[in-house]
């Protein structure tokens, strides 16, 4: 809640509640008040909170060399590339500071393989209910009226299809010669855990190579760890053509990057795109330290199991709850949708179970917790959320007693 006298533009609706310290899946609030952390600064904090090598990196770093711009080379630049490429089987890396610039930096890689190939009207197939940012061109590319609510004109060029569908993709194939690339996320988070299934995403793979498209995963939210592996679309066992990262990748410290292989890795020239801040060395050395970290301790195995207790929890204590009408996921990326509105619900897991929740959609729970959370953790988001549910009168919840023991996942 913004305070009355605040000079801050009013883009939030902020929550009355400000956080002072964190460690791991937990946080404290201005009062002491201790909470637990389901969504992770949105993806964001896989780690958890004040990871200590993350934390000892930003020191260093920062009394030895914060930034120099791209005129130079960057050797944590280098690195980091070579690294990302290793772990996706990329051949190119570009570094900027957020998951938006990241698919403004795809979006260029589309257009940039239709002037190749004299598309003069490319269009990139987007698909519904998806989010890929918050600039001009990636909310054209978004399907939520209300984030595009008083920004139009906005940018054209892209075509939308339902998600999941390949006969949709199929047709539009047939009806609109002009499609480039096609652009998805392996799981929708803003679009309330909607997972792809993995044949859809090998059909998509083989509707670009007929017709040559790039495909280009947009992994901001799903990738690295979060699903259970390293990148959402490995579960497909696919390659895709672009890919784009940030949130995850650096535990908290702004960082995008865009990786492409084949025709889409050569397709920059100088002058052609860039960024001021982009890839500069605090970044890049805090983002390889992260997939240092997350390789040791194989965090995305762990996210897999976890998001299997998690899912199997929520399932045992929540199947003869009367509003829920699904409980999806995949890894540690579960929704909960109720078959009502349900925004309130972030403010009330807040003040009533000190526990961090988001709701998109209207109607789905979004839980994103670090993937660093111990079985204790994970049974105790349950128990909360059930509490919660339990005693939601404002959306008329019948009351449902949590199971005495949560069984870990099979």
């Amino acid at each position: 809640m913004q305070a009355v006298t605040s000079h801050l533009m009013r883009a939030y609706a902020r929550q009355p509640v400000s956080f002072v310290r964190g460690n791991g899946a937990q946080l404290w609030d201005e009062q002491g008040v201790e909470y637990l952390d389901a969504i992770a600064g949105v993806a964001v904090t896989s780690l958890g909170h004040a990871h200590p090598e993350i934390a000892a990196v930003i020191a260093d770093q920062a009394k030895t060399l914060l930034h120099t711009s791209n005129v130079f080379g960057i050797d944590w630049q280098e690195r980091l590339g070579e690294r990302l490429c290793a772990l996706t089987g990329m051949q190119s890396a570009f570094f900027c500071n957020s998951g938006a610039e990241a698919n403004e930096t795809a979006i260029k890689l589309a257009r940039l393989h239709a002037h190749r190939k004299q598309v003069l009207q490319p269009q990139i197939l987007v698909m519904g209910n998806a989010f890929h940012g918050r600039t001009l061109a990636t909310l054209a590319a978004t399907d939520n009226p209300a984030n595009q609510q008083g920004f139009g004109p906005l940018p054209e060029g892209f075509l939308r299809v339902p998600y999941n569908d390949i006969r949709a993709a199929r047709e539009a194939a047939e009806h609109c010669p002009d499609i480039v690339a096609v652009l998805i996320e392996p799981v929708q988070g803003e679009g309330g855990i909607r997972v792809a299934s993995a044949d859809y995403l090998r059909e998509l793979r083989s509707l670009c190579d007929q017709h040559g498209w790039l495909l280009m995963l947009d992994e901001i939210q799903t990738g690295l760890g979060r699903t259970g592996a390293w990148f959402g679309y490995q579960i497909a066992d696919i390659e895709p053509d672009v890919i784009t990262l940030a949130k995850a990748l650096g535990n908290g410290f702004p960082i995008g990057a865009c990786l492409a292989r084949g025709a889409a890795a050569d397709l920059f020239s100088p002058g052609l795109h860039g960024s001021t801040f982009g890839g500069n060395p605090l970044a890049c050395r805090v983002a390889f330290t992260v997939l240092d970290i997350m390789a040791r301790e194989r965090l995305a195995e762990r996210a897999a199991v976890q998001g299997a207790r998690l899912l199997a929890g929520l399932q045992q204590a929540l199947d003869a709850h009367p509003h829920v009408t699904a409980i999806r996921g995949q890894g540690l990326m579960v929704g909960i949708e109720l078959d009502r509105p349900c925004k309130e619900l972030v403010g009330r897991a807040l003040s009533e179970q000190q526990l961090l929740i988001t709701v998109t959609r209207d109607t789905v729970i979004r839980l994103l917790p670090p993937l660093t959370c111990t079985d204790e953790q994970i049974d105790d988001i349950v128990l909360r959320l059930t509490r919660l549910l339990s005693a939601g009168t404002e959306v008329g919840v019948m009351k449902v007693q949590p199971s005495a023991e949560l069984e870990p996942a099979t």
